[in-house]
């Protein structure tokens, strides 16, 4: 046994600049401080509080029994990835090839990974929509690009602006990340908000990486893919998956859509760190998009009555609260506290045992946020936001 611990070697020395470089999640550092401490009443993961639907789970039972546990093609199962193109055609109104314009990834995040991987490299720019999902720029910092960041605001509903772009776009830009509905303001981009967009897009002649992901999750208004538009299906790469409106996190599967043309060169990506999705998964999720549509529905009017609960609660309790039209999260202002996004967070948890995650884990610009998931039961988050209240009285704002 080699006990002489002056033999270590210099891990920085072996270590990227780049992966040093990176920012651990602000999502998780919240998490993990919450789990450690009993008590503790969480709103601060994105995950549905709903079991995965029993049909759902019955065709993975099914496939396990059968011995359906083998690899898969590369891109995925061709049944799932039709079905995935017949959803696609009825919820979204894009059409897809599941034989050459689909790849099946592990989760949203890989599908997202893919995209970015295969898009930017030293030089070029990104441009990334914030407050956002915290995994984008990160990614794009990797693989030698840079991020350039359009903050949104409340005042023009945390959408972006046909002019914010403008203003962002160089001749080194090659892509933008579009995150509607947005994680974690629940911002959506209408269709005439995308339509200014697009015209952009096709003149400075950039791509765009939607990522869709809770594309089932809007109140009062149908998503609007961005590829859907005219014209911009051949610049378009579509992400979405099946953990928020299927209640399917931990099944860990999702999907990236586009042209043959670039589908071809990030499924190269996808064998050599992959190989294909984990394949029971796969089996349930065709089931999911074939007979799920009612279960989606129920559980998006469940968030509604949360949704609508958390936005008027926020406000009698002096936090302006912006009313989110899409996703599972409310984004109120704590700016009157005077406090950082992380100080109130530090704050609320050990004093009150609630915990959110700050907004500026979500970019700069959600300095002075905090990110309120409403993906728990009613009776969790009335607890929750009666403590809150308390926490406020007692700091005195």
């Amino acid at each position: 046994m080699i006990t002489d611990t002056s033999q270590k070697p210099d891990y920085n020395r072996f270590l990227s600049k780049k992966c040093k470089n990176i920012k651990p999640s602000g999502i998780r550092k919240f998490f993990d401080l919450a789990s450690n401490m009993e008590g503790v009443i969480s709103l601060g993961v994105g995950e549905p509080d709903f079991a995965t639907p029993w049909f759902i789970r019955e065709k993975a039972i099914s496939a396990l029994e059968h011995g359906k546990t083998v690899y898969t093609a590369n891109s995925g199962l061709m049944e799932l990835r039709r079905a995935i193109s017949e959803y696609l055609v009825r919820r979204m109104n894009t059409a897809y090839d599941p034989e050459r314009e689909i790849i099946v990834t592990v989760g949203g995040s890989e599908a997202i990974d893919l995209a970015i991987r295969a898009l930017i490299e030293e030089g070029d720019e990104a441009i990334i929509v914030e407050p956002s999902f915290v995994c984008y720029k990160p990614i794009v910092e990797l693989c030698g690009g840079t991020p350039v960041i359009i903050e949104t605001i409340p005042e023009e509903q945390f959408k972006l602006t046909p002019e914010k772009l403008e203003a962002a776009v160089t001749d080194k830009t090659k892509v933008l990340v579009l995150p509607f509905p947005n994680n974690p303001t629940g911002a959506i981009m209408e269709r005439s908000d995308l339509e200014a967009i697009a015209k952009i897009i096709i003149e400075r002649d950039i791509l765009v990486i939607s990522d869709e992901i809770y594309a089932e999750l809007t109140y009062g208004v149908g998503h609007v893919s961005i590829a859907s538009l005219p014209a911009m299906r051949e610049r378009t790469l579509v992400v979405n998956g099946f953990s928020k409106a299927y209640a399917m996190t931990g099944w860990r599967l999702g999907y990236l859509c586009g042209v043959p043309e670039l589908i071809s060169q990030m499924l190269k990506i996808h064998q050599y760190a992959i190989m294909c999705s984990p394949t029971v998964s796969q089996y349930a999720a065709i089931d999911a998009l074939r007979s799920g549509d009612g279960d989606v529905l129920r559980m998006a009017e469940e968030y509604n009555i949360r949704r609508r609960y958390l936005v008027k609660a926020f406000n009698d309790i002096g936090l302006d609260c912006y009313e989110p039209k899409g996703a599972f999260y409310v984004f109120p202002s704590i700016g009157s506290t005077g406090m950082t996004s992380e100080e109130f967070c530090e704050r609320l948890l050990t004093e009150k045992k609630v915990a959110v995650v700050p907004g500026n884990a979500f970019g700069d610009s959600g300095e002075g946020y905090i990110r309120v998931s409403y993906a728990y039961s009613l009776a969790h988050l009335m607890t929750a936001v009666e403590k809150i209240g308390e926490f406020l009285k007692e700091i005195k704002i």
